[in-house]
C-alpha cells in the first residue's frame, strides 16, 4: 500500500516532478537538517542544491488530486466508531518579507502582555483526521492558504464541502472557539455530518417557543434564553452525567437540547456544559467549557463532550511539522511557492503515519521504550525502508553549465508589497 501511495503522490506533481519527489524523500530521512538548503545534502536528493529552490519555483502540484489521494489512504477506523476530524488555522510569520505578496496581520498567541501582539505573514487552514489519543499522530487531509480576501471560517467550509463526500458517514468535525459562527453552522447543517464546536461565553441561545395564546399580537418565536455567562438563565437541563475521563479525573457534563439562535431558528442545537474540577482555571485550562452539538440527536452526549479533547492532537501535529519538518523554515518569496512547500510537508507527515507499522522506530538511549513511538522516532528509521520501496522519480540529466544572463540584461529591483491589514467579514445571515 505504501509503495502505491508513493506512486499516486508522484502523479500529483504536474510539472518538474522529480525534484519535488526527491525533496519528499530528503525531508523524510534527513533528521539532522536544521535549514532548508541542507535537505539537498541528503543522499535521497539526487540533484544539486539549486534544484531545491527551482522545484518550488517551477513545479506544480494538482491540489484536487492530492486531496483525493489523501482521502483514499486515510487509515481505516472501526466502523462502529466515529471518525473525528479537526480544523484549525496556523500562521507562518514573515514580518520582514517585504517582497512577498498577500501578507496579512495576525494575532500572536502565548506572548507576554504587550500593546500589539501581532505579526505579519501567511495563514493556512488545515483539516486533519485526529488520533484516538491526543498526539502528533494526525493524518492531514487538506491544506489551503487563507488569502487576504477571505476568512478562516469560509476556507474551512470550502474544505469540508470538498472532503465530506470522500469521508465516512459517521464523521464528526471538531471546531475551536475561533469557528463559533452562525454562518458556518448553517452551511455545515447541509453536509450531513456531526459538528462539535466550542462556544464563546457571550453567546445567547433560545429554547423552543411556548404554544400560542389567545391574546392579541403575533405568537412568540423564541422561548426562554440560555446564556452561558448568566447562571439565572440556565434553568433545568435535559440531562446530567457525572463520571471520570480517560485519566480517571472527575468530569460533569450537562446538556440542553432543542436550542436555537435567532438568526437561524431552523437549526436544532444541543448546548453542552463540561465542568472539570481538577483544571487550573487558566485561559488554556478552564474549569467550565461550553460546546454546541449539531447532528444526530440520538448520540451519547457524554461521549461527544469528552471527545473534544482529541482536538488538541492537532496542536501536537502543528508542533511536529514546524519543529521537525521545518514547515516555517524556507524563505520562499511567493505565497504560491510556500503553498507547494506546505503540501510537501503534508505528504511527508502522512507518509510517516502510513509507514508506522512498517518501520522499526529508532530511539535515543534516554527515550522511553515503553511509550508509543513518536512520529520523529519513526522518521529516524525511514532510511531503512526507502531502499525497499524504491522511487518513481527519474535520475537527473546533467545539462552542463548555464550560459547565464545575456549581455546587457537589466536586473530590476524586486517588487515590494504592503501588509494587508483589513480583515474581511462573513456575509450576514437573514433571520429566519
Amino acid at each position: 500500500m505504501l509503495r502505491q501511495f508513493r506512486h499516486d503522490i508522484y502523479d500529483c506533481f504536474q510539472r518538474s516532478r522529480d525534484a519535488p519527489f526527491n525533496t519528499v524523500d530528503a525531508l523524510m530521512t534527513e533528521t539532522q537538517a536544521k535549514s532548508f538548503p541542507e535537505l539537498s545534502q541528503s543522499p535521497w536528493f539526487e540533484r544539486k542544491w539549486a534544484s531545491l529552490y527551482e522545484a518550488f519555483e517551477d513545479g506544480r502540484i494538482d491540489a484536487q488530486y492530492l486531496r483525493e489521494v489523501f482521502a483514499r489512504y486515510l487509515p481505516k477506523s472501526d466502523p462502529e466508531k466515529w471518525q473525528w476530524i479537526g480544523i484549525d488555522a496556523s500562521k507562518i510569520a514573515r514580518p520582514d518579507a517585504v517582497t512577498s505578496a498577500d501578507r496579512t496581520a495576525q494575532y500572536v498567541h502565548n506572548l507576554p502582555e504587550c500593546k500589539n501582539p501581532i505579526t505579519f505573514g501567511w495563514q493556512f487552514s488545515t483539516v486533519v483526521a485526529l488520533a484516538e489519543d491526543p498526539s502528533s499522530w494526525t493524518y492531514q487531509l487538506d491544506q489551503q492558504r487563507i488569502t487576504s480576501d477571505t476568512t478562516a471560517i469560509e476556507v474551512a467550509y470550502s474544505q469540508l464541502k470538498l472532503l465530506v463526500p470522500q469521508l465516512p458517514k459517521n464523521t464528526i468535525v471538531v471546531l475551536d472557539r475561533g469557528y463559533d459562527a452562525n454562518w458556518l453552522w448553517c452551511r455545515c447543517s447541509t453536509l450531513g455530518i456531526g459538528v462539535l464546536g466550542r462556544l464563546k461565553m457571550n453567546r445567547c441561545f433560545y429554547r423552543v417557543a411556548p404554544p400560542p395564546t389567545k391574546k392579541k399580537g403575533s405568537p412568540r418565536k423564541d422561548g426562554a434564553k440560555l446564556q452561558p455567562k448568566d447562571l439565572t438563565t440556565h434553568g433545568d437541563p435535559d440531562g446530567t452525567w457525572n463520571g471520570t475521563d480517560e485519566k480517571e479525573r472527575p468530569v460533569e457534563i450537562i446538556w440542553w437540547k432543542h436550542m436555537h439562535v435567532k438568526q437561524a431558528r431552523y437549526l436544532d442545537l444541543t448546548i453542552i456544559r463540561v465542568v472539570r474540577p481538577h483544571a487550573t482555571n487558566k485561559e488554556r485550562d478552564p474549569r467550565v467549557s461550553w460546546f454546541v452539538w449539531m447532528g444526530d440527536e440520538s448520540v451519547d452526549i457524554t461521549r461527544v463532550g469528552l471527545g473534544y479533547a482529541r482536538r488538541f492532537g492537532q496542536e501536537h501535529g502543528y508542533r511536529f511539522d514546524k519543529q521537525a519538518l521545518m514547515w516555517e523554515q524556507p524563505r520562499l518569496r511567493t505565497p504560491e511557492q510556500f503553498e507547494r512547500w506546505t503540501q510537501i510537508v503534508a505528504i511527508v507527515h502522512n507518509h510517516l503515519v502510513l509507514a508506522r507499522d512498517l518501520v522499526e522506530p529508532e530511539l535515543h538511549p534516554w527515550e522511553n521504550k515503553q511509550r508509543t513511538p513518536s512520529l520523529q522516532q519513526v522518521r529516524r528509521g525511514m532510511h531503512k525502508l526507502l531502499p525497499r520501496l524504491g522511487t518513481p522519480a527519474q535520475p537527473p540529466q546533467p545539462r552542463g553549465k548555464s550560459k547565464g544572463r545575456s549581455k546587457g540584461t537589466e536586473v530590476k529591483k524586486a517588487e515590494r508589497f504592503p501588509v494587508i491589514r483589513k480583515t474581511p467579514k462573513l456575509p450576514q445571515l437573514v433571520p429566519s
